[in-house]
């Protein structure tokens, strides 16, 4: 006997969050003020699904939106000073997308099954500046930081799950490296892409 997978309202965007990470979205479009709705519509919220785009993928056939999606709860609203709804969402576990139906407004819905989060992995002393990196920029940008018990900083797979949300590189090169594993391999990309900077620099 087969069990039916569960399914989530799905919302795709050129920016991405992951587990452990925040992010702040304007709403505008009815089919996704409708998705808040629905989702918040009584004395907590159900999570919805952050999905990545693909830009070499077709809307109607809905291979756009790349199989690996993060589930995340809506933690804050607010009313925008141009009157739009703004939402805060909290990112707690990724998922892959095994079918999407298409409601008659647009909204796209999922079934979905959970991926099994990375394990927590020490940052070793060698990879400190991955992280130093990362506050760096925080540091420089505070609408992208992100408040973190400071045991956090200390984790290899949180600090490399909050860089793969903030480097503009392809979405797919973030969903191969979200289906490893481990860490590891994000690891070993940041180490190259950094050591690689560094080198331009000098």
């Amino acid at each position: 006997m087969t069990h039916a997978q569960p399914t989530i309202p799905l919302f795709p965007l050129s920016g991405h969050v992951l587990p452990g990470g925040t992010m702040r979205l304007r709403i505008f479009e009815p089919r996704y003020v409708r998705m808040v709705k629905e989702a918040c519509n009584g004395n907590s919220c159900s999570p919805i699904g952050l999905c990545m785009l693909n830009e070499d993928g077709d809307v109607a056939s809905n291979t756009h939106i790349h199989p690996i999606g993060t589930k995340v709860t809506i933690v804050d609203f607010e009313q925008l000073p141009d009157g739009l709804l703004g939402i805060t969402v909290a990112g707690n576990e990724l998922f892959r997308i095994v079918d999407i139906q298409v409601q008659d407004d647009g909204l796209r819905v999922g079934e979905i099954e959970p991926i099994g989060a990375w394990s927590a992995l020490p940052l070793s002393a060698n990879d400190k500046y991955i992280a130093d990196q990362l506050n760096a920029v925080y540091q420089a940008y505070p609408e992208l930081a992100i408040e973190a018990a400071p045991e956090l900083w200390q984790r290899a797979d949180w600090v490399a799950l909050r860089w793969l949300e903030l480097l503009p590189i392809a979405a797919t090169a973030k969903q191969e490296l979200l289906q490893a594993p481990t860490a590891d391999a994000a690891l070993e990309f940041l180490r190259d892409l950094m050591d690689a900077s560094q080198e331009y620099d000098s």
